[in-house]
């Protein structure tokens, strides 16, 4: 069980990370510090952001805190909500293709691969579907809740547990194949690292700013190299944790911790090949010449990806609770607390268009694929969107004879201009959901 203590210092650090604004009120009578997102900008709008298509995916994540990521395979987009609904979609019209009720609370995934779509849940399984047709083909025990996203390479998947395990498991079957185990901190932020699979190596984010290699057949460590070291007089402020998925790009590994460093390390030793003191739990993403970061005061950096050095950064969104970067043509995109799209030149960082999927907030990084970028709200509302001259490209390059369907930009967007209105729905997931154990922290509440 966590310390009682230590749990309300942490709620006001995270606070200040811009997610949750009257929890400090309802629980504690106090005022509310909670630094408020930066009203929307006016700019010259200099892309027209083309929505292809939206949907409606159930309760999405029920205003919890949960990075249910959309995933792109075969043409297909899979998307999970916590009610136990999963759907595919063919990726360019936005058709509905099938969707499976599991009967279960998703809190992790999905990911998709080999012919097959996987989630994690909050009962501690992982289950694996058809990707064809929406079958459940089996379901197993793990060791404890999944929020992380399964990945799935030569008949093994991995999926990563609250606990700190790292699970193999045959694919055909479900059969556990090895555990890797590493120990939790008493206190860290909720949610894991994604795993991300590269060759043989299954690399994982640890709390405590560890990232690992494990060799994917045997789950025997390969390497482990410390990012970052916490510091500061409480355990509170020495608290070091990586949660967003690493990325790997020409055996490089880039990584981001909280409360820590921005690192590019090698893939094959985990030597560190230069970081940077920018704290993010929010990701990054890496194209073939710049490392996108978007830090915890919701600054996004461009930093050169062989040397680490700063080449802009866009301050301008400070505490909108902006998700990890997306790159689509030369734009990247982020997403925040009020269902915005944000467009970013790669050059210069500049503000170049505003979209809306949703008033919910964006919890999950946008994904970019095949110049379209899919953006999930909260409230279950999933849409596909590009731009300008990508528009013309994907109405070339479609296989179809249907055009997708180009929708006007909201006109609310070139309207804003005063401080977006804040409501406690907007913003209603539990703030306790950061923790790494939701019962923990409930148990010692009612002592």
């Amino acid at each position: 069980m966590l310390p009682r203590l230590s749990v309300f210092p942490a709620l006001l650090l995270l606070a200040a990370c811009g997610t949750i604004k009257d929890t400090y009120n309802s629980f504690l009578g106090g005022v509310d510090n909670t630094e408020p997102p930066t009203p929307l900008i006016e700019f010259e709008q200099r892309a027209d952001i083309d929505q292809l298509w939206d949907a409606g995916v159930g309760s999405g994540t029920d205003k919890q805190y949960l990075k249910l990521v959309p995933v792109h395979a075969d043409g297909h987009i899979y998307v999970a909500e916590i009610g136990g609904d999963i759907t595919a979609f063919d990726a360019r019209t936005g058709e509905e293709l099938w969707e499976t009720d599991t009967d279960t609370r998703i809190t992790g995934g999905p990911g998709a691969g080999e012919s097959m779509v996987l989630v994690g849940t909050g009962e501690a399984e992982v289950l694996a579907l058809a990707a064809e047709s929406g079958e459940i083909l089996w379901r197993t025990r793990v060791s404890s809740e999944v929020l992380s996203t399964p990945k799935i390479s030569d008949n093994i998947i991995v999926a990563r547990t609250v606990d700190g395990k790292i699970a193999g498991l045959n694919a055909e079957t479900g059969e556990r194949i090895w555990v890797y185990d590493r120990t939790v901190p008493a206190l860290s932020l909720r949610g894991t690292s994604s795993p991300v699979i590269a060759g043989n190596f299954v690399l994982a984010g640890f709390d405590g700013g560890r990232l690992a290699a494990i060799e994917l057949s045997t789950g025997k460590p390969v390497w482990e190299t410390r990012v970052a070291l916490g510091s500061g007089r409480t355990e509170l402020e020495r608290m070091v944790d990586i949660d967003a998925e690493p990325v790997v790009r020409d055996d490089v590994v880039y990584v981001a911790t909280f409360q820590g460093r921005v690192a590019a390390m090698s893939l094959e030793t985990g030597q560190i090949q230069w970081a940077r003191d920018i704290s993010s739990y929010a990701g990054l993403c890496v194209d073939s010449t710049t490392v996108y970061v978007t830090d915890d005061n919701s600054h996004i950096w461009a930093l050169d990806r062989f040397t680490g050095s700063s080449i802009w950064k866009q301050e301008k969104l400070q505490a909108r609770a902006i998700t990890a970067p997306a790159r689509i043509g030369d734009l990247v995109v982020v997403a925040d607390l009020e269902g915005y799209l944000h467009w970013l030149d790669t050059d210069t960082g500049d503000l170049i268009a505003r979209s809306r999927i949703s008033d919910s907030p964006v919890i999950a990084a946008p994904l970019s694929v095949d110049n379209i970028v899919y953006g999930y709200a909260s409230d279950g509302t999933l849409g596909a969107y590009t731009y300008d001259n990508l528009s013309e490209k994907l109405v070339a390059d479609t296989d179809t004879d249907q055009e997708p369907e180009t929708v006007a930009e909201d006109d609310t967007v070139k309207e804003e201009t005063a401080e977006p209105e804040q409501t406690e729905e907007d913003e209603s997931w539990s703030f306790w959901d950061f923790f790494s154990s939701d019962d923990e922290i409930d148990d010692d509440l009612t002592d």
